[in-house]
């Protein structure tokens, strides 16, 4: 079956995680060329190799070939394995770079998951752990994909530039998923959030919590921040902290922001209540653009409905952001699903901007190398 399937061929370093998950999720094999050709320093980062490391260590028997200069990767994905495993991911991107797509394929494993990863666990570039533990995971339950082995846990904390944290990350194995029907996101009832420090005064912590709750406390009464101050080796390598809210309603939608300081050694300082107040204005502009799903965990959502049982699942989102909208010509290319996209208007919600409800047939997706027992 997979010399038959026909390989695709892309360009280019940009989405580079979105088409390895796909083609192996798709079982279609892959050749990526001119990965950053016309460069002073051509082919592969190091966080990419590290992800592609990573696929190799989940997947059985699977096939990678980069050439040389690192501008050319053929890959032709094998099986998605699972079990107990650990990865060192390349500290120039954190470690939701790679959870995020651990998430997608999680669910399809021969055996369930359960992996731990080191490196940098918060910074301003990639979804942080926290909010990927708050997010994420309501999302992969409204799946059917729950139960005691689903969880995402915290070790160690590790701020860039050095890192040094540590996460666990497991997730049981399904054999199809449920379609969903998540329509009306519901009013917000109350806020959540973590002001983590480390490596710095644990002073730190609280006056993120206090300036964070001048703004939030005009909206809504139900809010509690944690304060989460890592000591001695639990604590990382770099010195830093950073803030992680998340707004909950009724009907179990999870929106989220955050911010965290700039690392040791590049630019400005950031005063921990101008990052509080910033992070704040961040969630009520996520809860602005609101749907049922927010911006982070966009492409997720797609991807668990395209893999459905063959029944038509609806999501109502908000403004889809430049990576979703290239995640679903991905799907099409991988998959040859189309979604139907209709737009809602601000008057017809009563709420917010601009939303999109997205619909599509499942493609039945059955895990089949999920053993029964």
């Amino acid at each position: 079956m997979a010399g038959e399937a026909q390989c695709l061929s892309y360009a280019g370093c940009n989405f580079l995680r979105q088409r390895l998950v796909l083609a192996t999720l798709s079982g279609r094999p892959l050749k990526i060329r001119k990965i950053r050709a016309k460069e002073e320093d051509p082919g592969l980062r190091d966080f990419e190799a590290s992800f592609i490391r990573l696929i190799d260590k989940v997947t059985n028997g699977s096939r990678i070939e980069i050439n040389q200069t690192g501008t050319t990767l053929y890959y032709q994905p094998g099986l998605l394995y699972g079990g107990s495993l650990e990865h060192d991911c390349s500290p120039s991107r954190s470690i939701g770079y790679y959870l995020e797509s651990l998430l997608c394929l999680a669910p399809f494993m021969k055996h369930p998951l359960k992996i731990v990863l080191r490196g940098v666990t918060n910074d301003q570039v990639d979804p942080s752990v926290d909010v990927l533990k708050a997010t994420a995971l309501p999302l992969l339950k409204k799946f059917g994909i729950d139960g005691e082995g689903l969880e995402i846990k915290i070790n160690r904390r590790g701020m860039p530039p050095k890192g040094g944290g540590e996460i666990l990350f497991a997730c049981p194995v399904r054999k199809v998923l449920q379609p969903v029907q998540f329509t009306d996101p519901g009013k917000i009832k109350r806020i959540r959030g973590t002001a983590y420090s480390v490596r710095v005064s644990p002073q730190m912590a609280n006056r993120m919590v206090e300036s964070a709750r001048s703004i939030l406390n005009k909206f809504l009464p139900d809010i509690y921040i944690y304060t989460d101050h890592m000591k001695g080796v639990s604590s990382g390598k770099s010195p830093g902290f950073g803030l992680c809210l998340t707004a909950e309603t009724i009907n179990g939608t999870v929106l989220s922001a955050e911010l965290a300081s700039n690392p040791q050694g590049q630019g400005a300082a950031v005063l921990p209540e101008e990052l509080g107040q910033n992070c704040a204005k961040l969630l009520l502009e996520e809860v602005y653009r609101g749907g049922c799903v927010d911006s982070t965990n966009q492409s997720l959502v797609l991807l668990l409905m395209t893999l459905g049982q063959r029944d038509v699942s609806k999501v109502l989102l908000g403004p889809l952001s430049p990576y979703t909208i290239e995640f679903l010509r991905h799907l099409r290319s991988f998959f040859q699903i189309m979604f139907k996209i209709e737009t809602k208007t601000p008057e017809e919600e009563h709420t917010g901007g601009e939303k999109v409800l997205m619909t599509c047939v499942g493609i039945g997706f059955s895990n089949l190398s999920k053993t029964i027992r």
